[in-house]
């Protein structure tokens, strides 16, 4: 029998649930960044839209520890954080960012953007609503969906359409092969170089995006070194742990 105290919604003290709230408003915020991110796209301001990427991921990265610090799936256990992540997640990290690339013309014209766009997001909404979309040791299944990252070295690269639906297309195939990703904020293995690269990356994506449209090409080339550290890691560590 496990004997681990946790605290019942009817034990909980009124300040623990004031601060588990907090910690689903501060999810929530998402949904709104996701709700400008469509507006400014369509409003052709695409340097603000790619703050609010940066913005959506930094809520995105930090609302799981605080949750947890907090333990608000048993001080708040009707709410359930992990579906409102979700929401708000396809929101940041799959609608949006194709709503950019298609306003801002980095998509195929016609019938043939249409449907890339529906590769996309039904590609997504499959990773989304997977019960095993994470291990039980940390790392996501299949790609994970991260189409604001994607979207963001489209609009900077200032990549073609064709070469855009060809990375859209190829990412979206990559969601159903089973490549085990690393959760850069969760994954044991090598879990402070992951966030220190990470950091670093976080930094160098705002200093690209505040000198955009004419960024430092050092800071996209090394940008794009974490990248391959990232997805470098991953395979391995697949083939490590099926061995």
């Amino acid at each position: 029998m496990n004997t681990t105290a946790t605290t019942p919604l009817e034990t909980a003290s009124a300040s623990q649930r004031l601060a588990g709230v907090a910690v689903h408003l501060f999810t929530a915020i998402g949904a709104l960044l996701g709700f400008a991110m469509v507006h400014f796209a369509y409003a052709g301001q695409v340097q603000l839209v790619l703050w609010l990427f940066l913005a959506a991921m930094v809520i995105d990265g930090t609302d799981g520890f605080m949750a947890r610090r907090l333990r608000v799936a048993q001080v708040l256990p009707r709410l359930d954080g992990a579906l409102l992540d979700n929401i708000v997640d396809f929101l940041t990290y799959a609608f949006a960012p194709m709503v950019l690339l298609w306003s801002a013309g980095y998509l195929p014209g016609g019938a043939a953007g249409w449907a890339v766009v529906a590769v996309v997001l039904l590609a997504s909404c499959y990773q989304f609503c997977r019960t095993d979309a994470k291990t039980p040791d940390h790392y996501f299944r299949g790609f994970p969906s991260y189409w604001n990252v994607v979207a963001f070295y489209v609009v900077v690269l200032d990549l073609s359409a064709a070469a855009t639906a060809a990375i859209l297309i190829t990412l979206s195939v990559a969601a159903f092969i089973p490549i085990c990703y690393l959760y850069p904020s969760r994954t044991q293995v090598l879990w402070r170089v992951t966030m220190v690269a990470t950091a670093i990356w976080l930094g160098l994506y705002a200093l690209i995006v505040a000198t955009y449209p004419d960024p430092s090409g050092w800071a996209v080339v090394a940008s794009v070194v974490y990248l391959g550290y990232y997805a470098g890691l991953s395979v391995v560590l697949t083939v490590l742990r099926r061995r």
